[in-house]
């Protein structure tokens, strides 16, 4: 891994394992029989709707406040941290700093469902609600920090959240050092940078395949232009993957052109059939965001044929009324 370009490296990882161990689950990764039968291959789900927060972030949120910590003590942190976020890492940052003893204020766009608001709300963290999209929820986070003095927690853009995410990768690799194919949902690409940092050090051998939404998705077309652009955010069942990446990115955007092998885009059609049959088949219920590598097997007919296959059930933050909308859409 090239430190000079992101900062993500391997011992940074096991770093974040020892910061966040006692805070943060060892998930489960469990065999899939149904999903493992229909694609003739070893499907392998982690399970990362049993964090407590229900969701991966935990993972680099909790280890990015707890090296602030580490490296300058808890009184600079004192004024409070913030983020802006589609709400799993806003929930992350509230649990995350509860437990430090941190105060937390999270910013989110008014397309964030109220499930999740409610969520991050009932962790003590205040919570404001600005602008129409994840980039005008961060210009009330770059006031506050100019402002106030808090401390930005970012959702993905940078080396600690990257490092933590990738405890993941570990785990995986310990688990099932074999494994040929890891898919994982891509959007600002903490997620999928720290994974793939963890497995292609130790296994470079193992596929790393993004998906992103059919619309809206930022690291997609950004990838594609060769740098950083801004794309609309759009509503989605996969409202997780929303979001731009930062014109001033400086971490993942070229993390995940460094470890990624392929990409791919799924629709929302495609999203909401695999939501249902992650439920029916899994007995899981997984937010859009989760299921985006199942879909991703089942619309684009991938030949995992005889592999080892990890998707990454990132999380279960989904409301009923989003559920019932992916009911509708996949007929059921």
């Amino acid at each position: 891994m090239a430190e000079s370009r992101h900062g993500v490296t391997l011992a940074a990882i096991y770093q974040a394992r020892r910061r966040i161990a006692g805070e943060v689950v060892r998930t489960p990764l469990v065999r899939s029989a149904a999903l493992s039968a229909r694609f003739d291959a070893e499907v392998l789900l982690k399970l990362e709707t049993c964090q407590p927060t229900g969701a991966f972030k935990l993972r680099g949120a909790t280890n990015m406040i707890a090296a602030l910590i580490e490296r300058h003590g808890r009184e600079s942190l004192s004024a409070g941290v913030t983020t802006a976020s589609t709400g799993n890492h806003g929930r992350a940052v509230a649990h995350a700093a509860a437990r430090l003893g941190v105060p937390a204020v999270i910013c989110l766009s008014r397309l964030v469902p109220e499930n999740k608001v409610r969520a991050i709300e009932a962790l003590g963290a205040e919570v404001r609600r600005v602008g129409q999209s994840q980039d005008e929820a961060f210009g009330e986070v770059e006031r506050l920090v100019r402002e106030q003095g808090m401390t930005l927690i970012p959702p993905f853009d940078d080396p600690l959240i990257a490092a933590g995410q990738g405890t993941i990768g570990l785990e995986l690799m310990e688990d099932r050092p074999e494994l040929d194919r890891v898919i994982v949902g891509l959007s600002g690409g903490g997620l999928l940078g720290g994974i793939g940092a963890a497995v292609k050090t130790i296994r470079p051998a193992t596929r790393i395949t993004g998906v992103s939404l059919s619309a809206g998705a930022a690291m997609w077309e950004s990838l594609r232009a060769g740098r950083p652009i801004e794309v609309a955010e759009v509503e989605s069942l996969g409202d997780s993957l929303g979001g731009g990446i930062g014109l001033d990115n400086r971490c993942t955007f070229a993390l995940v052109r460094e470890v990624m092998d392929d990409h791919l885009q799924v629709s929302e059609g495609a999203i909401a059939q695999a939501m249902v049959d992650i439920l029916e088949h899994e007995k899981l219920l997984v937010e859009g965001a989760a299921a985006v590598g199942f879909a991703a097997l089942a619309e684009h007919g991938l030949d995992v044929h005889g592999q080892k296959v990890a998707l990454i059930l990132s999380g279960n933050g989904v409301s009923l009324e989003t559920l019932d909308r992916a009911r509708a859409l996949a007929g059921r």
